[in-house]
């Protein structure tokens, strides 16, 4: 037998190209499972074919490094043969590792197949040194080279199976299934080549008229590397096209989700709530049936805002629409407009479904929240429209259903109303109303009218109560109760009640300059003024900028208002209280408070609510009620006002029950400050 040698060289290259044959396959793989439709099938397609060539390179290489002491040839024909049965064996891997599911039969054939494929092209290729007398085979080597194709084509096709879908970790693994395909092919190679035996005399009958090996050794590893680095280079550029595909989609439905949800809550928002209403509109006509649409405002909401800061209220907020999706149906829509305003779609053709549903949210909203171990509590006005009969378009329904939330508040709130055409008026007129209150303001158009307190049994003038009116051009001169419910709701009572502060002020000191030194200043604070941040120090600002003395001002703070928020009343008031400011109790025995409450709390004064001063002199239990409400004053060391005293046999009683401090009607109406001084007269100048 004639002895054979290997140039170590090119078995080193046939190794690294079989390595680089696998990683290829196996990235290969990775596009065509990533793939739909026709970008699929080219990924098979070139995929196929630079496996293919990759692994007839490594078989090429190897029988180049092969010598014998003739001269060796190649025939044309049978190599492209060989090459071909490569190719197409590699597509059908590929085409295997791509389905949705390798069971354990398909794996088992598919290899077998696979490694015939690879044995009949190392065999083709040998065949082709056209080799005269024939090549003889050892037949125990050939079986053996034909298991380890088969081995290697079962592993392969596994790995490939497993490894198919991108993924960092994928890809490090892909590395080191290379180098175990590569050694398995190269073990295959030279298993079949060990099996040839070549007798002596031989010579190869394709030397002469085959392809030239002194050149195409080089040629076929530089063609090689190049399909290979071709083929990664286009996989690593599709991988990147569809990275940046895949962050331009997610950038897109992010940017959907921001212009179409609100950021805070996730809610649809008012530009999704309106394409939704539309196509609501739109199946409603086709189909002849109605739907509703739940105006929502929280109550009490800016509060918590104010006293606990902004992001206790966003938290607030989130917890309010999570309470409202647990609420509303699957098929319902809930979007917040902004602020504490949620609107509810609900596909429901009977006004008792959407009534109970509504019922439900307020007894749901009210329950209490617990953040950060404070307790809030909420409330909650729904208005209700129904379509079509209170609108027949996106804008009647939401203004429809917005007047409808209106009027809940102005019966009480913490309820639902539907609509009625009788509400559309109010709501104009409400949104006139808001408009003109908002101009009220840089117009200069508010001023404060002043209420004498006098102390009996003389007329002594002790002080004055602020009260403040709108001297508007539109709709003449209106008392507080035409506007202030509005300037609370819509917040513009703190820019109002900070406006009041600093003009009595300044009123007081103009006082003061002009003898009137023991006059004081009583001015009302609102429920929204109490919780507001900015209260303690808008009161000190204005204080030192007039140069008034703090005792000579008076606070107004309702029972009421004062135990709303009864901890957090108490920590306003004792800072005030702390400047020097006198706190009164007004509206006193129509509240709720405790005399422990009472009793904490940082008042000077207690003012009588004029409902029990109305009906005194008439001998009923009014009477009682008042000396009780004097007893109670002196116990606690404050002093007592009675407010609403209109008939001089009210004053005379109120004297004699021990309440000396009066306010009302009877000894001096609210006016302007000129024509206060002006009906003083000039005795009233002893009183100061």
């Amino acid at each position: 037998m004639l002895v054979s040698s290997y140039n170590s060289v090119f078995v080193v290259f046939s190794l690294i190209v079989a390595i680089l044959a696998a990683y290829t396959a196996l990235n290969m793989v990775g596009r065509v499972s990533s793939s739909k439709g026709r970008p699929a099938t080219l990924w098979l397609i070139g995929g196929s074919f630079a496996m293919g060539f990759g692994v007839w390179s490594m078989h090429f290489i190897g029988m180049l490094a092969f010598s014998l002491p003739i001269s060796l040839g190649y025939d044309v024909a049978l190599t492209l043969l060989s090459l071909i049965i490569a190719i197409f064996s590699s597509a059908f891997a590929m085409w295997l590792v791509c389905q949705e599911d390798l069971p354990s039969a398909r794996l088992w054939l598919g290899g077998l197949l696979m490694g015939l494929g690879i044995a009949a092209m190392h065999y083709t290729g040998m065949a082709a040194m056209m080799m005269s007398p024939g090549v003889s085979y050892i037949p125990s080597l050939v079986v053996l080279s034909i298991v380890i194709a088969a081995a290697a084509s079962w592993a392969s096709l596994w790995i490939a199976f497993r490894l198919r879908r991108d993924s960092e970790i994928n890809t490090y693994a892909r590395i080191g299934a290379s180098l175990v395909m590569g050694c398995a092919i190269v073990g295959m190679h030279y298993t079949g080549m060990a099996a040839a035996q070549f007798p002596v005399g031989s010579f190869c009958g394709a030397a002469n008229n085959g392809i030239d090996t002194k050149w195409l050794a080089v040629l076929v590893i530089v063609v090689s590397l190049a399909v290979f680095a071709i083929a990664l280079i286009i996989s690593m550029l599709d991988v990147r096209t569809n990275v940046l595909a895949n962050s331009l989609d997610r950038a897109h439905s992010e940017l959907l989700q921001l212009a179409l949800h609100d950021n805070l809550t996730k809610l649809p928002n008012r530009l999704l709530l309106n394409d939704r209403l539309e196509q609501a509109i739109n199946k409603a006509s086709r189909k002849t049936h109605s739907f509703a649409v739940l105006f929502m405002d929280l109550d009490g909401f800016k509060a918590v805002n104010d006293v606990y800061g902004h992001h206790t209220g966003d938290r607030l907020l989130i917890k309010v629409s999570q309470r409202i999706l647990e609420t509303k149906r699957a098929e319902d829509t809930v979007a917040r407009l902004g602020g504490d305003e949620f609107v509810l779609l609900i596909d429901s053709s009977e006004p008792d479904d959407t009534a109970t549903l509504a019922q439900r949210l307020v007894e749901v909203i009210a329950r209490p929240y617990s953040i950060d171990g404070n307790s809030l509590n909420l409330s909650v006005s729904i208005g209700i429209a129904l379509f079509p009969d209170d609108g027949k378009n996106t804008h009647e329904l939401m203004v429809n259903a917005d007047a409808a939330m209106y009027h809940a508040k102005e019966n009480g709130r913490n309820g639902y109303c539907f609509f009625e055409s009788t509400m559309n008026v109010n709501a104009h007129e409400q949104m006139q109303l808001q408009q003109d209150l908002r101009q009220a303001l840089d117009r200069n158009e508010f001023v404060l009218h002043y209420q004498p307190k006098i102390v009996a049994p003389g007329d002594q003038m002790i002080g004055v109560e602020a009260l403040l009116r709108w001297q508007s051009a539109e709709h003449g001169l209106l008392l507080p109760d035409a506007f202030l419910p509005l300037a609370e709701r819509t917040g513009l009572i703190i820019q109002m009640g900070d406006w009041v502060i600093d003009e009595a002020c300044r009123q007081l000191r103009e006082w003061h300059d002009k003898g009137h030194k023991s006059w004081s200043m009583a001015v009302n604070l609102s429920t929204v003024q109490l919780a507001h941040a900015s209260l303690v120090s808008v009161v000190q600002a204005a204080l030192a900028r007039h140069g008034v003395e703090a005792r000579h001002l008076i606070l107004e703070v309702t029972e009421s208002t004062a135990m709303r928020d009864a901890e957090a009343s108490l920590e306003v008031l004792n800072r005030l209280a702390a400047l020097g400011v006198n706190i009164s109790i007004d509206d006193f025995g129509t509240g709720y408070s405790s005399l422990l409450y009472l009793k904490r709390l940082p008042a000077n004064e207690l003012k009588i609510d004029r409902g029990f001063i109305t009906e005194l002199a008439q001998g009923n239990d009014d009477a009682a009620i008042v000396s009780a409400i004097i007893a109670l004053g002196q116990t606690l060391d404050l002093k007592i006002v009675a407010e609403g005293v209109e008939t001089v046999e009210q004053k005379s009683l109120l004297t004699r029950l021990g309440c000396t401090t009066l306010q009302g009607y009877h000894l001096g109406r609210p006016q302007p400050a000129d024509m206060l001084i002006n009906s003083l007269g000039a005795p009233a100048l002893a009183f100061s």
